[in-house]
């Protein structure tokens, strides 16, 4: 168990360093003149992390570099060099030799002279290259200077980084194309988004402690560390248990792992696959209606009478072991369809194996922590509320989400399979009757076969049923024909508003004139001499839903894209076949073979053999040529967003 820990600690471990972003910058201006202005770049470098001097001996780290953007042509002059605060100059163990480096915070400062009134941002790119003692990185950022004397700050999470060689271009023609490596499967989870993993798995966790076949097992097995005969070791015999509860949530997420070394694109194949998600709405109504008390979804007897009887005839840490294992199988009637959610959830998303296993870590923490604090202080006991009806009535809520859950994997079947069985207006429509259906049951009115009485109408109850009786009228406006922008809590998770029972002007987001054929939007984009802004999407893809409705609705955004680019829509998960003339299959320098059979296919593959990424939303901005203007992007703010088309546009231009 130690060895498995630490493999999973440096596994996590690492993809933490890869995905952390050290240091971040601010712009600010310090007006000198009329025409004289002070550009000041802070940088904020976090502990441990070293960033380098702009003047650097050979040999060792690139040095910082600046190059400032004189547009229009002549608008401004550099007036001296950039100075930089004082760095420190020390052996660095990274390059084995003395480095000028910063550490926690430095500044760098240019004056410039204005030749331009009409003049209000300036630009420049800073490269630079970050280390710590075991890690390096080198980064390419857009500043911005805003003359009026307003800071910014650029954060490069924000973009990712991709070094594009000129001798190897962008390959849109698949069929003389050799797939040369492999690739990440995701490069945008940064450590902010590991965060609120953590955070939701642990959510998750103490949900699941609520329910009946958790709390009760609370001060039971409380007894059994403090009620031994020689107590010395109850408290660290404690943390061991909590601690074997985390381990065998955290170990079910590693045969992912293992699969999505194999291919990077097999957990977006699965959450994808139709017949696959058809099968995660089944269990999810099966995950209901066992919440609902129709049948209890157990482990064997067998099992748990196995493992059971090895805790309590073996001793040691194994026993404890065993102990931990007894509670995972006897629970996990109430934590199968919470740990089914968060299973079939992660393989859905974008995060891949390492976010199950966050995921995983949260919810084990939270399941471990009652046990081990009430173990190691028995009087908290005495605050714990009594086990009663109210368990039984959080497991009908509990089933009543699962069955809202269950019909968005039905759904995603139907938009990769193009059914159109459940439309926007018909899934919004299932989640008002749901919401109905679980007001009237809080309000009492009725009462499911395992329940001897209806849900007693006290204050707490009422307020839950006009919660969800708010909740289901909040949504009715998303059923009516002009209720395309309504309901936005669900943004990201209901079918794109294109997809309707009414009739729209196309299959595109927003009512852009979108191609989602590559040749056709670059002859147009080539016939407008325009730009082109391509969008790796996915029809089951929560976050691409998430830009379309929360970001490019945005006035300025939506007014930047609909005017100034050409929007070719790639979907990696679209099933249907191509023409027998355009399917092949493609070679691994490995010898592997990939078979390309279906649009999904040839699109998901575009965008592993050009950008080295199987993630999306992925958004690339490209001239009609086919060179790339800037940076690609991912899942981001409307700000960032934003910026992106404007520095891509300017670019172009």
């Amino acid at each position: 168990m130690r060895g498995i820990l630490s493999l999973l600690f440096v596994l996590f471990s690492i993809n933490l360093a890869y995905s952390q972003e050290p240091v971040t910058f601010t712009t600010s201006v310090n007006p000198i003149s009329d025409n004289k202005y002070e550009l000041i770049i802070t940088s904020n470098i976090e502990k441990d992390w070293r960033l380098y001097s702009q003047f650097l001996i050979d040999g060792g780290a690139i040095p910082t570099e600046f190059i400032f953007k004189n547009e229009p042509s002549d608008s401004f002059n550099l007036i001296g060099k950039m100075i930089e605060s004082e760095s420190i100059t020390k052996f660095d163990p990274i390059f084995q030799l003395d480095q000028s480096y910063f550490i926690n915070s430095n500044t760098f400062k240019q004056v410039i002279e204005i030749n331009s009134s009409d003049i209000s941002k300036v630009y420049a790119n800073i490269m630079y290259q970050a280390c710590d003692d075991s890690l390096c990185i080198f980064r390419e950022s857009e500043l911005v200077f805003n003359l009026d004397g307003s800071s910014q700050t650029i954060k490069n999470e924000d973009f990712s980084t991709l070094i594009i060689d000129d001798s190897n271009p962008l390959v849109f023609d698949l069929k003389n194309a050799e797939l040369l490596e492999t690739y990440s499967s995701d490069q945008s989870i940064s450590g902010n988004n590991y965060l609120d993993l953590l955070i939701l798995g642990f959510l998750g966790g103490l949900l699941a402690l609520l329910t009946p076949c958790v709390f009760p097992m609370i001060p039971l097995t409380v007894s059994f560390f403090t009620n031994k005969d020689s107590n010395s070791n109850s408290s660290f015999n404690a943390i061991l248990y909590g601690l074997f509860i985390v381990l065998i949530y955290l170990f079910l997420s590693v045969p992912f792992h293992f699969l999505e070394s194999l291919d990077p694109e097999i957990l977006n194949t699965i959450s994808t696959n139709a017949v696959l998600n058809v099968l995660f709405f089944i269990i999810f109504i099966i995950f209901a209606f066992s919440f609902f008390g129709f049948y209890e979804i157990t482990i064997p007897s067998s099992w748990v009478n196995s493992i059971d009887s090895k805790s309590n005839s073996i001793g040691g840490f194994i026993g404890i072991f065993f102990m931990a294992m007894t509670l995972v199988l006897v629970s996990f009637s109430c934590t199968g369809p919470i740990l089914g959610s968060l299973l079939v959830g992660s393989i859905s998303s974008q995060g891949g194996a390492m976010q199950l296993s966050v995921g995983m870590l949260g919810f084990g923490v939270a399941l471990a922590l009652p046990f081990t604090l009430f173990a190691l202080f028995p009087n908290m006991l005495n605050s714990l509320p009594k086990s009663g009806r109210w368990m039984n009535t959080f497991k009908i809520i509990l089933g009543f989400l699962e069955l809202g859950f269950a019909f968005k994997f039905l759904s995603n079947a139907d938009l990769v399979e193009h059914w159109g069985l459940i439309k926007r207006e018909i899934f919004i429509g299932i989640w008002v009757i749901i919401s109905i259906l679980l007001s009237l049951y809080m309000l009492g009115t009725y009462k499911f076969p395992n329940e001897s009485h209806v849900v007693k109408r006290s204050k707490f109850n009422v307020t839950l049923s006009l919660i969800f009786l708010c909740f289901a009228i909040y949504l009715s406006p998303a059923l009516l024909p002009s209720g395309s922008n309504s309901a936005r809590l669900l943004s990201g998770f209901t079918p794109p508003s294109f997809y309707s029972i009414y009739p729209k002007a196309n299959d595109c987001p927003l009512g852009f004139n979108c191609f989602k054929d590559f040749n056709e939007g670059l002859e147009f984009a080539k016939e407008k001499n325009k730009p082109i802004l391509l969008d790796f999407t996915g029809w089951a893809c929560v976050n691409c839903r998430r830009i379309e409705e929360n970001v490019w609705t945005d006035p300025n955004v939506y007014d930047l894209i609909n005017e100034n680019f050409v929007l070719i829509s790639l979907y990696v998960d679209d099933r249907k076949e191509l023409k027998l003339s355009d399917q092949l299959d493609l070679k691994y320098k490995s010898g592997k073979i990939k078979e390309i059979r279906t649009i999904g296919d040839k699109s998901a593959t575009i965008q592993a053999l050009n950008f080295k990424s199987a993630s999306q939303p992925y958004y690339v901005l490209l001239d009609p040529n086919l060179k790339i203007l800037n940076s690609p992007i991912q899942y981001t703010s409307k700000e960032v967003y934003q910026n992106w088309l404007e520095e891509g546009l300017r670019k172009f231009k």
